[in-house]
């Protein structure tokens, strides 16, 4: 591999978007795997329902509260197979959260996920509007729900991403020898990154092209031709809040070098270099 360059195009706390040089096929979706799979976050595992004469069962309820994504601190837990009390549940490796609702109004009450309160303010729900269940007059859900740190390869409420996908980078090349500026290219692009500039066109933007080809189909004098470099990537990953963008994708990354020097470290003892 060449010497890989990262160039960022877009980030926030739950977006990024950035273009990877110098890299393959395998490496990259390597970090995607891992991203998705293998960076851990919080969410609830087990949930103890005290009360529910809500029109869900025991089971939906759990499961629907299993995926309102939690807030995971940066270094207060630890995964429950690595704690001292053996996976048993304590302040280290457990966060509680507390549901107590009863309707006695008219009509229905809709219970979101604002209505957890968490023990630890630190692993509190991402968003307070995800419903959970509606409440008819009279009924009540009382619970206590446990969260742990998890992996998404074991369970996808431990997926810390909402999207995370990469594209070859487009390449649009012209050839002004052929290109007689008619503009056909330009009026068929369905993102509008090609423009007719002192009689030829020109490319702007060119890291939006979907690749879909169609400037190239239309160009009746072959001017156009759309390919991808395939040594560079863009790289798309957006959270579900649970940690930030950028905490993702250095963890990933991490991840993948411990991989690397594991992989190393086997490879060297079976050849006897260990």
């Amino acid at each position: 591999m060449d010497v890989l360059e990262i160039t960022v195009l877009e980030l926030d706390d739950f977006k990024a978007r950035f273009i990877v040089r110098g890299v393959n096929v395998a490496f990259i979706n390597a970090l995607r795997r891992i991203m998705i799979a293998e960076v851990p976050c919080m969410a609830i595992d087990e949930v103890a329902i005290i009360e529910n004469s809500s029109v869900l069962y025991d089971e939906i309820l759990a499961h629907r509260l299993a995926m309102i994504p939690l807030k995971t601190p940066k270094d207060g837990y630890v995964m429950s197979k690595e704690c001292k009390c053996g996976g048993a549940g304590c302040s280290l490796c457990q966060a509680r959260l507390y549901l107590d609702v009863k309707w006695e109004g008219e009509g229905a009450k809709t219970v979101y996920s604002g209505d957890l309160k968490p023990e630890d303010p630190e692993v509190a729900p991402v968003y307070d509007n995800i419903p959970i269940v509606k409440l008819s007059q009279g009924q009540s859900i009382v619970l206590e729900a446990y969260a742990t740190l998890g992996l998404g390869k074991d369970h996808a409420k431990w997926q810390p991403t909402s999207a995370c996908a990469y594209k070859y980078m487009p390449v649009i090349a012209v050839d002004l020898s052929l290109c007689d500026g008619c503009g056909a290219c330009v009026e068929s692009c369905p993102k509008g990154l090609l423009k007719l500039s002192e009689g030829s066109v020109k490319v702007s933007n060119v890291v939006d092209c979907t690749l879909c080809r169609e400037c190239e189909r239309v160009c009746e004098k072959g001017a156009l031709k759309v390919g991808w470099d395939e040594s560079t990537f863009v790289f798309l990953v957006e959270s579900t809040g649970t940690l930030k963008v950028s905490d993702i994708v250095l963890k990933a990354v991490h991840v993948l070098r411990a991989k690397a020097e594991e992989f190393n470290f086997q490879l060297s003892k079976m050849t006897g270099g260990g």
